[in-house]
């Protein structure tokens, strides 16, 4: 059959090439019409610990990943052991057949209750725990098997190519098994050259060897007649619209590059520098190409000139630390960029007397918040939503800051324009707060549609503004008493516009003052912007609703659960259910007033989050007064998929007393 969607999973060892050749395979479907979404897992250390890439395809939107495997592409025992029990009846597993005699206590990188359970399971079937006779079981239970044998074929490319080099030869067999996948899949081979010569653009060596060794395994399985065998098929199709490829952390950076970020600092941290290097890697960008005119062409001073302003730029700073990290970026902000630092948890922790400086001083900068399980180091590489209460309240005191929290990649772009946008706007520090899932996903979206991007630098003034305001009220007031919060703010150095900066309380102008009155007009000076934002800020930026008006429950939610909660609704809706969900992006200032609206008539309240706690569903009883009915968490550190939301759901409906449900599925 043709498949509407498929989910395939690629496994091995960390510096193997599993990144790679999954995003071979999600290029070549991309390339070929077909939507994608694939979720990266991966352990902390550099080398030798399992990864595995899932890449679920479709022809029409998919948003999340699945928990079910439908074909399992493996060149190492650890994947295949790991795996095999995911893939689904009439799926398929590609394995190497000199791995099989393999016992499953001797894959070194296993953890101890995953040999024990596995071992336990097979012995309950009267098998020896090897990988044998796992894919024996497998095999019994429905599942296709296809042997590649990598070390042959690759004996026979390595003559064909002049190459004799066995470890240059090794490195392809990533690649290989993504041409097995597409081999009994019956996918048009040309499509998967083309993503081959997208993803090794820059050696065009190691493309034709690619190429070669992909031709060979795709001839090899249509050969052996396995593409019979194999009843998922998939077909490439004709779309009009642009899509992009792209992960959460590049959405980020490229959002920075569009909304004028020219100043990025950050300190080595997963998964946050995945961000900061991409954005190394584009530090100098094409804007506009120089108009050819014959004065350009004619004149080499010109054409350089014209060259130049067709450039953007951005300096990207690695720190000594994340204290450095979020003061450089203050500073580069009071010079009159627009600055950010990006940073996970532990980092975030060292910015909090920063962050505090910034919301006494009232400096715009934007701090991209990717949380991941803690505490302490906790998990380093694993997904958590557990750092929202700690984002609203880091810092000692009380000061204004925004909370912006994204639900999906395509939101992670808009909303780094926006965060900016607040920044500047209500001089106060943003926190953009996504997650190690979401920066770690790619999807493919809609090219972004930059006439959406509107740049508002807020009141920043120059130096014919300031002479009049000096002319007509002395010193430049940089924290001038004003209704609503904000005062007219200009870059260090212009001429006028002299003022002070201090950690202490101050004055207007800036000079330290213990004096109680002045304490209590600066505070609510300052708190007064988070009522002005509220006032401001649209609510389709504050909140997404999807579903029906009426509704026999509603789902609440923030973040990266949004793509599970919208696949999962998509089936519950086929089955007759009608749910709605109400997703919130603008967590700080919170909008209470419509949340209210919503929650105060919903028949039944669902939330779902990803920490121990729920967090979201607390702050949304303190400001609302309204308490959720059930709660579906999860904090082993593995993304919800939607197949979690769609049973959980429907168990908290036919079982309401189920006040709370953990989830726990993920390798």
């Amino acid at each position: 059959m043709v498949a509407s969607s498929l989910s395939w999973l690629i496994g091995g060892a960390q510096g193997s090439g599993v990144d790679t050749s999954a995003n071979v395979f999600a290029r070549a479907c991309g390339v070929g019409g077909l939507q994608v979404f694939g979720k990266r897992e991966y352990y902390s250390n550099i080398k030798g610990e399992h990864s595995y890439f899932q890449v679920r395809v479709s022809d029409g939107v998919v948003r999340s990943h699945v928990d079910r495997v439908e074909l399992l592409a493996t060149f190492d025992d650890e994947t295949a052991v790991r795996h095999t029990r995911s893939v689904v009846p009439n799926g398929g597993i590609i394995y190497d057949p000199t791995l099989i005699k393999t016992k499953i206590a001797n894959v070194p990188t296993l953890e101890t209750p995953v040999i024990l359970g596995l071992e336990e399971y097979l012995r309950s079937k009267g098998l020896e725990p090897t990988l044998e006779n796992l894919l024996i079981d497998a095999k019994n239970s429905g599942v296709h098997l296809y042997p590649l044998p990598y070390n042959e074929l690759l004996h026979v490319i390595g003559k064909e190519i002049h190459e004799e080099s066995a470890s240059i030869l090794q490195r392809m067999v990533n690649v290989m098994a993504v041409a097995a996948s597409f081999a009994l899949l019956e996918y048009d081979f040309e499509t998967l050259t083309k993503a081959i010569r997208l993803t090794f653009r820059a050696k065009p060596k190691v493309v034709d060897m690619n190429i070669h060794a992909s031709r060979k395994v795709y001839e090899y399985f249509t050969t052996q007649m396995y593409n019979k065998s194999f009843p998922f098929k998939l077909q490439t199709i004709k779309t009009d619209e642009q899509r992009i490829l792209v992960l959460g952390s590049q959405a980020v950076g490229l959002g920075k590059l569009i909304s004028g970020c020219r100043f990025q600092t950050y300190y080595p941290i997963t998964p946050a520098s995945d961000e900061s290097e991409y954005l190394e890697g584009h530090e100098v960008f094409d804007m506009k190409p120089p108009a050819l005119t014959s004065q350009v062409m004619e004149n080499p001073q010109v054409e350089e000139v014209a060259y130049l302003n067709s450039k953007g730029s951005v300096v990207v700073v690695q720190t000594e630390d994340e204290i450095a990290a979020i003061t450089m970026a203050i500073g580069a902000s009071l010079a009159g960029a627009r600055a950010a630092t990006s940073t996970s948890g532990p980092g975030f922790s060292l910015m909090a007397e920063g962050t505090g400086w910034a919301g006494i001083n009232e400096v715009p900068v934007v701090i991209t918040l990717y949380q991941r399980a803690g505490p302490s180091t906790g998990l380093p590489t694993r997904h958590e939503q557990g750092d929202l209460r700690f984002a609203m309240h880091a810092g000692h005191g009380e000061f204004p800051r925004i909370l912006l929290a994204s639900g999906d990649v395509e939101e992670c772009f808009y909303d780094t324009v926006r965060a900016f946008n607040y920044a500047e706007r209500y001089q106060l520090p943003v926190i953009h707060i996504i997650d190690k899932s979401m920066a770690n996903s790619n999807m493919t979206v809609p090219v972004w549609d930059t006439k959406k991007v509107k740049i508002d630098r807020g009141l920043l003034i120059g130096g014919e503004e300031i002479q009049k305001m000096v002319a007509s009220e002395g010193l430049f007031r940089r924290f001038k008493f004003i209704e609503n919060g904000i005062s007219p703010r200009v870059k260090l150095g212009t001429k006028g516009g002299m003022f002070w900066n201090t950690g202490d309380e101050h004055d207007e102008y800036g000079h330290i003052t213990e004096d109680p009155t002045n304490r209590i007009m600066m505070m609510e000076k300052r708190m007064k912007k988070l009522e002005t934002a509220d006032g401001e800020i649209p609510l389709s930026e504050k909140v997404n609703f999807f579903g029906p008006a009426e509704a026999d429950a509603t789902i609440l939610s923030w973040g990266s659960t949004k793509g599970a909660i919208l696949d999962a609704m998509d089936i519950l809706k086929e089955e007759g259910y009608r749910i709605n969900f109400l997703q919130v992006r603008l967590i700080h200032p919170l909008p209470s007033e419509y949340l209210g609206y919503v929650l105060s008539s919903a028949k039944k309240k669902i939330h779902i989050e990803m920490n121990y706690s729920a967090q979201f569903a607390g702050i949304v009883r303190e400001k609302t007064g309204i308490a959720m009915d059930n709660f579906i968490v999860k904090y082993n550190g593995r993304p919800m998929s939607s197949e979690e939301i769609y049973y959980s759901v429907k168990k908290v409906l036919a079982h309401p007393e189920e006040k709370r449900v953990v989830l726990t599925h993920g390798a």
